[in-house]
């Protein structure tokens, strides 16, 4: 699999798409747990928030780098 990608002649670094990925995978999880009203099982929903996203960057990461 290639470490970049070319988009518009200009050579991006893969993290830089699983950032996105993981940044949109995170907000519809962010979704769900505020629909389902689980954030009120958490002391500070901001550090689960970044902490959610953290495990999916690093998920999509290992996947791409392995």
């Amino acid at each position: 699999m290639p470490r970049e990608l070319m988009f518009l002649e200009l050579y991006l670094p893969t993290l830089l798409l699983l950032l996105a990925v993981g940044a949109l995978l995170t907000w519809s999880l962010d979704r769900l747990l505020i629909a389902l009203n689980l954030y009120r099982f958490f002391w500070h929903a901001p550090l689960v928030r970044l902490s959610l996203f953290i495990c999916l960057f690093s998920a999509l990461a290992l996947t791409v780098y392995r």
